[in-house]
């Protein structure tokens, strides 16, 4: 943390295009100090020439796993070259101010709190509010919440946040900014010392408790925890984690995640009725989730879950079981460099989650299916159709994210790029097309 008149002088020092150079990588440079400048000259239009750092937080991508975290499952994801960022600088007297480029200042104080730059706050009432369910308000206080709650140091701050996550593309915009609040504060008052899990746990906790979303832990330890990760969630409350070292680039293939405009609107029971149907099964052999069931109880006992159940929960259940080992798959073959391995690991995902997990479209509006017809434009682009051609040569698509209304994914040959590009901006709209690049860093002080 240091005076503005310094932050100005070090935005425009080769230490700090070095040090956005090693976020963001060369093609971004000129366009993120552009960012972080605008960011700063906002930041001082709105509360003057204070002392300021900068955070940044970063999207993710669902790579394998996709609707197993909540099962206590594995997962591999990544973060991504989108991400929220944020200036920054304490206050002494408790009072919180933060505006998100684009939406109203948010401002409240830390009730009884002591919340002095020096000291940090002890103080209390952080309590959940009804009114502030499913608002950015109640998520800043759930994060603040959950820190206090593990005995870290919490204080008032003003902060500007600006973000090219875009909310509701598929890539954990709520996430990002859960983590970047964290990041914030183990900034300020905490010396960067609350670790990157912890900060994930925190916002699960916000998200949960707070806004009122049942999520799972994935989203916000991709965006924490950064790069390439590999996620084990046997005991949710101490997650094991592998950081795979893999260069997508150097492969020959682009990472591209497509938002194909569906609306969202009242699609609440069918994202609610996955992990649901999954649990349900579990109940039916007294447990909480089906991690905690044997695969091979589960496919004995099929013919009383189907009358007990029906059949989607069924088929839920064996996309579960089936996930968990084509994560630990495309793990491996990261790991070991196998690409061939891991794209036929990614295209059995995308057919799993279509056929079984059945998260592509819902059926309450079997008119609009629009991550169908972009899977079937895709697969038409990209050579895709029989399943026996060379993937290394085609690439793969699949259902990216909870499902239903969002975003499709797909590893293109970057010789194919352009065109797969254009094709589905010329489907779903200019833009709706973004070409990804997996990030070293998750949760971050930039300077």
């Amino acid at each position: 943390m240091m005076p503005m008149n310094k932050t100005k002088s070090l935005i425009e020092s080769d230490g700090f295009r070095n040090r956005i150079l090693d976020i963001y990588g060369e093609e971004e440079v000129e366009f993120q100090i552009k960012r972080y400048t605008e960011a700063m000259e906002q930041f001082e239009k709105l509360f003057s020439a204070a002392p300021v750092s900068f955070f940044s937080a970063p999207g993710r991508t669902e790579i394998g796993g996709n609707h197993t975290d909540h099962q206590h499952g594995e997962v591999l994801a990544a973060s991504i070259n989108r991400d929220a960022i944020a200036a920054a600088s304490p206050t002494d007297d408790g009072s919180i101010r933060v505006l998100s480029e684009g939406y109203p200042m948010i401002e409240f104080t830390l009730p009884g709190a002591d919340a002095s730059a020096d000291s940090g706050s002890t103080g209390t009432g952080l309590s959940p509010l009804p009114e502030e369910a499913g608002t950015t308000r109640g998520l800043i206080r759930g994060v603040i919440a959950g820190i206090q709650a593990r005995g870290y140091r919490i204080g008032g701050f003003n902060a500007y946040i600006t973000s090219n996550v875009l909310g509701g593309s598929g890539l954990s915009s709520s996430a990002a900014f859960e983590t970047l609040i964290g990041t914030i504060l183990s900034g300020l008052y905490n010396e960067g010392s609350i670790d990157a899990v912890t900060i994930a746990v925190i916002g699960q906790y916000a998200e949960n408790v707070y806004f009122g979303k049942p999520c799972g832990l994935m989203d916000q330890m991709a965006c924490s925890v950064g790069s390439l990760c590999h996620m084990d969630f046997a005991d949710p409350a101490d997650p094991k984690l592998t950081r795979i070292e893999f260069d997508l680039d150097k492969a020959g293939y682009s990472l591209c995640i497509t938002d194909t405009k569906g609306s969202h609107a009242d699609l609440t029971p069918d994202y609610a009725a996955v992990p649901a149907e999954m649990k349900a099964v579990a109940a039916f052999f007294g447990k909480e989730v089906l991690r905690e069931v044997p695969e091979s109880e589960m496919a004995a006992a099929v013919p009383a879950l189907r009358e007990k159940l029906g059949d989607r929960p069924v088929l839920r259940a064996f996309h579960f079981y089936k996930e968990n080992r084509r994560v630990e798959a495309e793990a491996n073959a990261l790991s070991t460099g196998d690409i061939r391995m891991f794209l036929r690991a990614v295209r059995a995902s995308g057919d799993s989650s279509y056929k079984f997990l059945q998260n592509v479209y819902t059926t309450h509006d079997i008119r609009h299916q629009n991550m169908s017809v972009a899977l079937a434009v895709s697969e038409s682009v990209l050579g895709l159709s029989s399943g026996n051609e060379s993937l290394l040569e085609t690439g793969v698509v699949r259902v990216h994210g909870g499902g239903f209304a969002g975003t499709i994914q797909a590893f293109v040959p970057k010789d194919k790029t352009k065109a797969y590009q254009s094709a589905m901006d010329a489907l779903f709209g200019e833009g709706s097309c973004m070409v990804l690049k997996i990030r070293k860093y998750g949760g971050i002080t930039v300077i």
